[in-house]
C-alpha cells in the first residue's frame, strides 16, 4: 500500500485522527514527532498511552534515551524501511506528526552531509560556554551567510551542526544542501490546519493545563535527577520541558504556565508556516464541522486502485 501522511500543527488533533482511522481500516502508525523518540518523556510530549499503543502498532516512540539525538537523515531511513516493511504485511503505513522537517526531508531528499563527529561536537560546545552562542553565530555568518540567516542566534543545535559541517568539510552547510540530494518520496499528506487561531490557542492553553495537572513538572524533576541531562541536549529543549526546566533551575513557577502556552503557539505557527511552504499536501480544516469525514473520504480517494 501506498503510505499516507498526516501532519499538521500541535494540538490539532492528529493522534485523535489516526486512532481514528485505525478503527477503520487496517493500519500501522510511524509517528513523525522529534520528541517522542525519547524514552521517559511522557507527559509533556503527549505521547499515545500504553493502550493506544496496544491497539495500534506504533513505530518510532521511545526509541532513544534523552542522552541521545535523532536526526532528519536517521527519520527518512527509518520511515521507508518501516513503511516498506508494513506494506509488505498488507497494512497502510500511516505517517503521523508535527515535525515538519522529518517531512521535508522525506518529501524533498536529503543532501550528503558528513555524520556527526563527537569530538567536534564537544569543541563546538567548549567554545560556546566560553564565547557564548550569538558569537558563534557571528563567525557562522561570515562562513556561511545563507544558513546563518536563517538560524536565530541563540539556535545552539542547528548553529553546532552548521560550524560542524564546514569545519569536516571546508564548505558551508548551505551550498551542500544544494549540491546533491536523493529522491524525496511522493506520499499523499494530508495536513490538518486550522482556520481560526483562536481556537487553536484556546485548545494548546487546555492541552499545557492538562499536561501540568498529569504532573509535566514532576516528570521534568525526575529527568533532571538522573544528573546526565541539560538544556543543551535536543531532548530537554522541546517544547514544555524547557519552560520546566528553567522554572526548576529558578525556583520560580510564578510565569511557568504562561511561558509553556506561549512556547507553544510559536512552535504551532513554525509548524504551520512549514506547512504552507508544501504546495502538494491536501488541507483539511482540523476546527471544521467535519474533519474526520473529509479525512476518511481523501483517503479513500488516494487508496482507490
Amino acid at each position: 500500500m501506498t503510505p499516507v501522511c498526516i501532519a499538521g500543527p500541535t494540538g490539532c488533533g492528529k493522534t485523535a485522527a489516526a486512532l481514528a482511522i485505525a478503527e477503520l481500516l487496517p493500519v500501522e502508525i510511524i509517528s513523525v514527532d522529534s520528541a517522542l523518540v525519547y524514552r521517559g518523556m511522557d507527559i509533556g510530549t503527549a505521547k499515545p498511552s500504553a493502550a493506544e499503543q496496544a491497539a495500534v502498532p506504533h513505530h518510532l516512540i521511545d526509541i532513544l534515551e534523552p542522552t541521545g539525538s535523532y536526526s532528519a537523515a536517521e527519520f527518512v531511513r527509518d520511515a521507508r524501511r518501516l513503511a516498506a516493511e508494513i506494506s509488505a504485511r498488507g497494512r497502510l503505513p500511516l505517517l503521523v506528526g508535527g515535525t515538519m522537517l522529518y517531512f521535508k526531508a522525506l518529501f524533498d531528499g536529503l543532501s550528503t552531509l558528513p555524520q556527526a563527529d563527537a569530538e567536534l561536537r564537544a569543541q563546538i560546545d567548549a567554545e560556546a560556554l566560553a564565547r557564548g552562542w550569538p558569537a558563534l553565530h557571528a563567525e557562522l555568518a561570515s562562513l556561511d551567510p545563507v544558513t546563518a540567516a536563517r538560524l536565530a542566534p541563540g539556535d545552539s543545535q542547528r548553529i553546532q551542526r552548521a560550524l560542524e559541517v564546514i569545519r569536516l568539510t571546508g564548505r558551508p552547510l548551505s551550498e551542500l544542501h544544494a549540491a546533491s540530494r536523493d529522491e524525496g518520496v511522493d506520499w499523499p499528506l494530508f495536513s490538518l490546519e486550522p482556520q481560526d487561531r483562536g481556537w487553536l490557542h484556546e485548545r494548546l492553553a487546555q492541552r499545557f493545563d492538562a499536561m501540568l495537572d498529569a504532573g509535566l513538572v514532576d516528570e521534568v524533576r525526575g529527568l533532571r535527577a538522573r544528573g546526565d541531562l541539560s538544556l543543551q541536549l535536543p531532548s530537554m529543549r522541546c517544547v514544555g520541558y524547557r519552560q520546566v526546566w528553567e522554572a526548576l533551575d529558578r525556583d520560580d513557577f510564578s510565569d511557568l504556565r504562561e511561558r509553556g502556552i506561549a512556547a507553544t503557539r510559536q512552535l504551532a505557527k513554525r509548524q504551520v508556516t512549514w506547512l504552507r511552504s508544501m504546495p502538494a499536501r491536501r488541507v483539511i480544516a482540523c476546527d471544521g464541522p467535519q474533519p474526520l469525514p473529509e479525512l476518511l473520504a481523501g483517503l479513500q480517494r488516494v487508496l482507490q486502485p
